[in-house]
C-alpha cells in the first residue's frame, strides 16, 4: 500500500485584529527551513492558509476566501535597539501560487502587542500589573516604528472591552495605534511621501482616459482619485462591484499604471504578482448611505466618504493601512482627500466606509519643502480566536510499500 508522511503540527494563534483576521507565528516555532524568508516559508504559509485555490473558497486551509482573511504574521524579539517586537506581514494570495511581502497590514497591528505580550516576546519589565503597556514595534515590511499601547489588568492583556468597530461584530477592549512617521516607506522615487512630487497627477490609463490622482506613500502606497471620474458616487457596497468583472479589471489597470507612475514596479507585467500594495481608492464628499450592516451614515457626521479596493476586490470595511493613508493625505491642502473633505487645515477626519464609519487623526507640516508627518493615530480592537497548532501535509512525496 501507498504510505504518506503525517502531517506537520506547528504552533500557532488564529487572532483578530482590527476588521482582519490571521493566523499569527513565533519565528522560533517556524521549521528551521521557514526561519529565514524564501520558497520554503512561502509554501508553507500558503498550506496553512489554503492557497492557491482554483475554487476560490480555501477550504482546506485557515484562510476565508477574502483579502481580509488570507493573512499571516510572523514575530520575534526584536533585534533593534528601542523595539520590543519584530512584525512581518505576508499577505496570501487566494488563487496564486505567492505570498506578497511589500506592505504592511494596519488591522493586524492591533494583534501584534497583544501577542507578543501573552507570547514571551516582551521583557516582563515592560508591562505593567493594571493600565497600558506601550509595546514598540517593528513593522518589518517596510522598515517603521508601530506604537501599540495595549491595556493589561492582573498582568495578562485585557481582550475583553466595550470599544465597538464598524466592520466588527462584536466590542472588545481599545487598542490604540501609533504609526510613527507615516509618510513615507522605503519604496519608490527614494522613500518621498508624494513620489511624483506632486498632490495631484493626471494618470494616463489606457481604455479609461486622464484621472486625476494624488499619490502617496503612507501607511501604505495608496492611488486616490475621485469616485464620480470613474461612474461611482464612493456610497458603494461589496456587491455593487466585486461582481462585475469589468469594473474590477478597471481597477486593476488603475493600480497597475498607479504602481508604474510611483516607482513600485518597472513594467506593468510586475502588478500581477504585487497585489498587496499599492491600494487603490475613490472618494467623495461626504453622503448619506447605509452601510452593509443597516446602520444610516448621515453625512453630517463623516467628513467625507471612502471606498478601498485589496486584493482585486472592494474591502468589506477600511484596511488599517488605507486609514493611515486617508488621514495624511486629508492633511495635506490640495490633495484629492483633502477636496473631497472640504479641504483647508485637517488634523483628523471622520470618513464613511461600506461598513460604517471611522476616525483616524494625522498632523502633516511641511519641511524644506518636502509635506511630513510625525505620526497617525487609530483605534482598533484584537482578540485570540483560537490558540495551539495548524497542521499542514509535508511536501515530501509518498512513499510505497507493501
Amino acid at each position: 500500500m501507498t504510505r504518506f508522511a503525517p502531517q506537520i503540527k506547528i504552533a500557532a494563534t488564529y487572532m483578530r485584529g482590527g476588521t482582519s483576521k490571521g493566523v499569527f507565528f513565533r519565528l522560533q516555532d517556524l521549521p528551521l527551513s521557514a526561519q529565514t524568508p524564501g520558497t520554503a516559508r512561502d509554501a508553507l504559509l500558503l498550506r496553512v492558509i489554503g492557497s492557491p485555490d482554483p475554487y476560490g473558497k480555501q477550504i482546506d486551509g485557515m484562510g476565508a476566501a477574502t483579502s481580509s482573511t488570507s493573512k499571516t504574521v510572523i514575530l520575534s524579539k526584536s533585534t533593534r535597539a528601542d523595539h520590543d517586537v519584530d512584525y512581518l506581514f505576508g499577505q496570501v494570495s487566494i488563487d496564486q501560487p505567492f505570498v506578497d511581502w511589500s506592505g504592511n497590514c494596519g488591522n493586524l497591528s492591533a494583534a501584534v502587542g497583544p501577542f507578543a505580550i501573552s507570547n514571551g516576546l516582551v521583557d516582563a519589565s515592560r508591562i505593567p500589573e493594571n493600565g497600558i503597556a506601550s509595546i514598540r514595534i517593528w513593522q518589518a515590511n517596510i522598515s517603521k516604528t508601530i506604537i501599540a499601547n495595549v491595556p493589561i489588568t492582573n498582568g495578562a492583556v485585557q481582550e475583553t472591552g466595550d470599544f465597538e468597530l464598524d466592520g466588527v461584530t462584536f466590542p472588545a477592549a481599545e487598542v490604540q495605534l501609533e504609526f510613527m512617521d507615516p509618510g513615507a516607506d522605503e519604496e519608490g522615487a527614494g522613500g518621498a511621501m508624494f513620489p511624483t512630487g506632486n498632490l495631484v497627477d493626471a494618470l494616463e490609463v489606457p481604455g479609461v482616459g486622464t484621472l486625476q490622482a494624488t499619490l502617496i506613500n503612507a501607511g501604505i502606497p495608496t492611488i486616490f482619485i475621485n469616485a464620480c471620474d470613474i461612474g461611482f458616487n464612493g456610497t458603494e457596497l461589496q456587491d455593487a462591484i466585486n461582481g462585475d468583472a469589468k469594473t474590477l479589471a478597471l481597477f486593476e489597470s488603475i493600480r497597475a499604471h498607479g504602481a508604474l507612475r510611483m516607482g513600485l514596479i518597472k513594467s506593468l507585467d510586475e502588478a500581477a504578482t504585487r497585489q498587496h500594495t499599492p491600494k487603490v481608492a475613490f472618494v467623495a464628499p461626504a453622503t448619506d448611505y447605509v452601510a452593509s450592516s443597516g446602520k444610516s451614515v448621515r453625512a453630517s457626521d463623516i467628513d467625507l466618504n471612502v471606498r478601498a479596493m485589496s486584493m482585486g476586490k472592494l474591502h468589506h470595511a477600511m484596511m488599517g493601512t488605507a486609514s493611515v493613508a486617508i488621514a495624511v493625505a486629508a492633511c495635506v491642502p490640495g490633495t484629492l482627500v483633502n477636496t473631497a473633505a472640504g479641504g483647508g487645515g485637517l488634523k483628523a477626519v471622520r470618513f464613511g466606509h461600506p461598513s460604517g464609519t471611522l476616525q483616524v487623526g494625522a498632523e502633516a507640516a511641511q519641511d524644506n519643502g518636502q509635506w511630513a508627518v510625525k505620526k497617525a493615530v487609530m483605534s482598533r480592537s484584537a482578540r485570540v480566536l483560537m490558540e495551539g497548532f495548524v497542521r499542514i501535509p509535508p511536501t515530501s512525496n509518498p512513499s510505497t510499500a507493501d
